[in-house]
């Protein structure tokens, strides 16, 4: 199955879907020549539609990154990254022989953050000969999975997020991290400002605890709704090449960096959107 979303240039974008869930490839486009506006908009249209979106051989420089990034919004500094790097937009995320660097934990980008992102832009530099897949899942389904009283409940309930909350402290000056990245509370059940869907803003990352309720509580409903992102009916796999790219939206979605490729080397830079403080719109 396929779409072609006409634009007003007379241009075509070729999307292919790799997934029920979510997760489509996007041909007809090359990212590192100047792009009309109307071109933005669908590869935007389709972000939010597809909820993740790649694109393939798009060799592009750190600098056409950066500028794509921004056509879509104002970008982030990541806390790990030094801003006397030349981009400091970039988040440089290398793991191999000689790094210990992961996300193999569902997640969603920096929702320990007053005003989380909107959404990433990863590009594949150095990939493994096999592995290193990426899993997204679809959290606006697994919300629709839940039982209508389960609904009811979770709707109704404000999680706080915490950057430390994984507890993977190694290296990290504590006591400078939480003056600069305080706590913040956000619903468990979000509301997406663009389409209304309904979606799970928990995560094995970075959610600490859930407000209201014991710490037993907390833990076990936290469990319960994180474990989701496991239903492969929520899910799609992309498998990189280099040069790949892929454009999520962070606000209805979870993501899984496979670290079954170690020890070789995966070299992957991303920039990340500043989106909008989630809210729940009953």
């Amino acid at each position: 199955m396929s779409a072609t979303i006409d634009t007003i240039g007379g241009k075509t974008l070729d999307i292919k879907p790799i997934s029920p869930a979510l997760g489509a490839e996007v041909y007809g486009v090359d990212l590192g020549q100047p792009l009309s506006d109307e071109i933005i908009a669908e590869i935007r249209a389709a972000v939010v539609q597809f909820k993740v979106i790649f694109f393939r051989d798009q060799d592009i420089t750190q600098d056409q990154h950066v500028e794509l990034g921004r056509r879509f919004g104002e970008l982030e500094v990541h806390p790990s990254t030094t801003e006397d790097q030349p981009h400091p937009e970039i988040l440089h995320l290398i793991s191999g022989a000689k790094t210990t660097l992961r996300a193999d934990i569902w997640h969603s980008d920096v929702t320990y953050r007053a005003i989380p992102s909107f959404g990433s832009i990863l590009r594949a530099r150095v990939v493994p000969p096999v592995g290193g897949d990426t899993l997204f899942c679809n959290m606006a389904l697994a919300y629709e999975g839940l039982s209508p009283k389960m609904k009811e409940f979770v709707c109704s309930l404000t999680a706080v997020h915490d950057i430390l909350a994984s507890g993977r402290t190694d290296g990290v000056d504590v006591e400078k991290v939480r003056r600069e990245y305080p706590v913040q509370e956000h619903p468990v059940v979000r509301t997406h400002p663009e389409t209304g869907e309904r979606a799970i803003f928990v995560n094995r990352a970075f959610t600490r605890e859930i407000k209201g309720l014991s710490r037993k509580e907390s833990d076990w409903l936290i469990d319960h709704l994180c474990s989701l992102t496991g239903v492969p009916e929520y899910q799609c796999r992309f498998r990189w090449q280099k040069n790949s790219i892929a454009f999520w939206d962070n606000r209805v979605t979870q993501h899984y960096a496979s670290t079954d490729y170690l020890p070789a080397d995966r070299h992957m830079e991303r920039v990340t959107i500043i989106g909008e403080k989630p809210y729940f719109e009953p």
